[in-house]
């Protein structure tokens, strides 16, 4: 089972835990992790682009002049693309970019990528994450103090904490979520996770 070490908020060491193998000492597979986070940006993608086809603008398909004599290039219809106002070629319509993805393979991908991150070192285990008072600068001191800089990170709470929520909104590379929440693309889209062990056991308890 991979042990760890606790850190508090000024970054030091308070203790160990051992998290179970079961969750945090899977196999890496690649290819799943890729899959699951392809089918979840697709799953965000709204797909209401449109424009309008040549059929589908204002006007009439009358021929704006005769084909021959004018000197001018021959036209059929000002509705034509080349024309201002006119269709679009191949236009975009609405379409449903989503994909299903089996609950078992959000699972297996779940595992692998947090195991992954365990095997690298990018999993910080926090004894609590607390603030007296929800300012941006007290959580900003708590960045510091594990020399976050400028790499995109992400805290994981056991449960709803307002305060955190206020006091890291306004930093750009701090993003705060919830155990039951987390997602392989979270896990992925970021460098380190900075995980508190009441969150650590929610995460075990969902997928043991």
């Amino acid at each position: 089972m991979p042990r760890v070490k606790v850190y508090n908020t000024k970054a030091e060491v308070v203790g160990q835990t051992t998290l179970k193998d079961e969750v945090f000492g899977c196999e890496y597979n690649e290819a799943l992790i890729h899959q699951v986070v392809v089918a979840y940006n697709n799953n965000q993608r709204q797909g209401t682009k449109s424009a309008l086809l040549r059929s589908e603008v204002r006007g009439h398909a009358k021929k704006p002049w005769r084909q021959k004599g004018t000197g001018r290039a021959r036209q059929g219809s000002t509705k034509s693309a080349q024309w201002k106002g006119g269709g679009i070629i191949f236009a975009p319509k609405p379409r449903d970019f989503s994909q299903k993805i089996n609950k078992s393979m959000k699972v297996v991908a779940f595992k692998s990528a947090i195991s992954a991150k365990v095997a690298d070192n990018e999993v910080v285990v926090l004894d609590e994450l607390t603030l007296k008072v929800p300012k941006t600068k007290l959580f900003k001191e708590i960045m510091n103090n594990f020399e976050i800089g400028k790499k995109n990170v992400m805290f994981v709470l056991a449960e709803k904490n307002d305060d955190i929520l206020r006091a890291s909104n306004n930093i750009e590379n701090a993003h705060v979520t919830y155990a039951d929440v987390l997602g392989t693309y979270d896990i992925v889209s970021n460098s380190k996770l900075y995980i508190t062990k009441d969150a650590i056991k929610k995460i075990e308890e969902a997928y043991k």
